[in-house]
Parts: C-alpha cells; sequence; structure tokens
C-alpha cells in the first residue's frame, strides 16, 4: 500500500498525539471524520501502526539513571543470541535491545535503573549472569538534547 498525503498526515497527527479524538484528527488533517476513521482503520490493519502507548516521566518514577551498555557474547550461534534475546526481554530495566555491528560489541541495550546502586546490582546480578556475556562497556547518559519516539513520515 502506497501512503497517500492524507496518510502521512495522520500518522504524524498520532505520533504527536495518540490519545486525540478522531473528530480532532479528521480536522487536523483536512478530512471529514468518516473517512478518516477508514484510513486509520486501514494503517492499522496494513501494519503502519503498531499500536498506542503512554510515555511515562521516567524521573517521576524514580528511574534517574539511563545507560547504553555494549554487550560482547562469547560465541556468535544463533542459539546463544537467542538465550540472550530472551535473558533480556524478561529484564524490565532494559527499554532497548539491539544486534549491532561495527563495534567491538554484539548488543546494545538501553536500560534505566533508579541510580548508580541500582545500576550495579542491575549489572552484577543480572546482565553478566547472562551465559554467553563475555564483556560488557557502559556509557551514562549526561542529558538527552532530543528524545522522541516520532518517525519521520513523509516530509
Amino acid at each position: 500500500m502506497k501512503l497517500d498525503a492524507f496518510d502521512q498526515a495522520i500518522l504524524r497527527q498520532l505520533q504527536r498525539d495518540g490519545r486525540i479524538t478522531n473528530q480532532e484528527l479528521a480536522e487536523a488533517v483536512n478530512l471529514s471524520p468518516s473517512p478518516c476513521l477508514r484510513r486509520v482503520r486501514r494503517l492499522e490493519e496494513e501494519g503502519y501502526i503498531d499500536g498506542y502507548t503512554t510515555r511515562l516521566n521516567a524521573r517521576k518514577l524514580g528511574l534517574k539513571l539511563m545507560a547504553f551498555i555494549h554487550i560482547s557474547m562469547d560465541k556468535h550461534t544463533p542459539e546463544r543470541f537467542d538465550r540472550f534475546e530472551q535473558a533480556v526481554a524478561a529484564l524490565p530495566e532494559v527499554l532497548e535491545c539491539h544486534l549491532i555491528t561495527g563495534q567491538d560489541a554484539d548488543y546494545l541495550l538501553k536500560v534505566v535503573v533508579e541510580d548508580m546502586d541500582g545500576y550495579q546490582q542491575f549489572l552484577l546480578n543480572k546482565i553478566t549472569r547472562v551465559e554467553g556475556v563475555s564483556g560488557v562497556h557502559s556509557s551514562f547518559v549526561l542529558k538527552s538534547p532530543r528524545d522522541t519516539t516520532a518517525l519521520p513520515v513523509g516530509s
């Protein structure tokens, strides 16, 4: 399915405000409500819209330390990678997990914890205990001048 200008405008608007009413969305993209709703449903059915979420304020929840962790694995086998991915998927501190290339590491994790003590506990009691982890290098976020989940849609 090719996205036209209306579809792109709908996607951009929904990324800004997932709680917008259909009436407000239709007005924002210059459509009447019925065709707008049909387009949103089609975008959902076609998989352009994966779902709707709410972004929480980590600091308000006491999660003040964000880190990026480069993980090196001892063996590069599908089974080893699968077990690692299953293990980190079960850790609520892990916000993102990416298999990467071009680095000395195999994985890049984005994690959030309360503080440095929480990070130490997470690292020593969870990450380094995952079978196959042979190296861990951490970088801590000092500031996030841009932090978005919005994808670039059209122009």
